[in-house]
C-alpha cells in the first residue's frame, strides 16, 4: 500500500463509483471490498487508478465532495482530452477552464500536458495569450492554445 492514499466519502455508491472509475481509466482494477455484514452492501472499497491506490467509503450523506478537491487527468493529446471529458463529465457537470464533476459529485481537471508548457513560456505575451484563450474553454482545445501562443 501506499504511503499516501486518497479516501473518498460517497453517501451510498462508492462500489459503483469505483466501478466506473475502473472502467474509464487503463490499468485500473477493484481490490478488496469490506461489506457490511455477509453478502451486505459495501463498506470500503479500495481501487487502483492506473496504478495510484483509492479507497472509497460509502459513508452516509453528512458530507459532500467540493472543487476543494480535484484530480487531474494529463493528457498528451486531444484525442486523450476529448476521451476523458466526455466519459467523466457523462452524467455530471462542465465548468471552464477543464474542470468539470463527474456523476457522482467528484471534481476533474482534464488537461493536455502541453498547457503547463505553453503558460510557463519566458515570453509574458504568449503565456498570457494562451492564458486569455483557456479561460474562454471548458473542454481545453489544444489546437486554439496553440493559436493563441503562435499569434502576435
Amino acid at each position: 500500500m501506499a504511503k499516501i492514499t486518497p479516501f473518498l466519502w460517497y453517501d451510498h455508491n462508492a462500489e459503483e463509483a469505483a466501478n466506473y472509475y475502473c472502467s474509464v481509466f487503463k490499468n485500473s482494477r477493484v481490490g478488496r471490498i469490506s461489506r457490511q455484514g455477509a453478502g451486505g452492501p459495501a463498506l470500503v472499497v479500495a481501487f487502483e487508478l492506473d496504478g495510484r491506490e483509492f479507497l472509497a467509503l460509502n459513508g452516509g450523506p453528512q458530507f459532500q465532495f467540493t472543487e476543494a478537491v480535484s484530480f487531474v487527468v494529463n493528457c498528451e493529446t486531444q484525442q486523450e482530452v476529448d476521451e476523458y471529458w466526455s466519459r467523466l463529465a457523462a452524467g455530471g457537470s462542465e465548468s471552464r477552464c477543464g474542470w468539470l464533476k463527474d456523476r457522482f459529485g467528484l471534481s476533474w481537471q482534464v488537461v493536455p500536458t502541453i498547457l503547463g508548457r505553453l503558460l510557463a513560456d519566458k515570453d509574458a505575451a504568449k503565456a498570457g495569450r494562451v492564458m486569455q484563450a483557456m479561460l474562454k474553454m471548458r473542454k481545453i482545445d489544444i489546437a486554439r492554445l496553440q493559436q493563441a501562443y503562435d499569434a502576435g
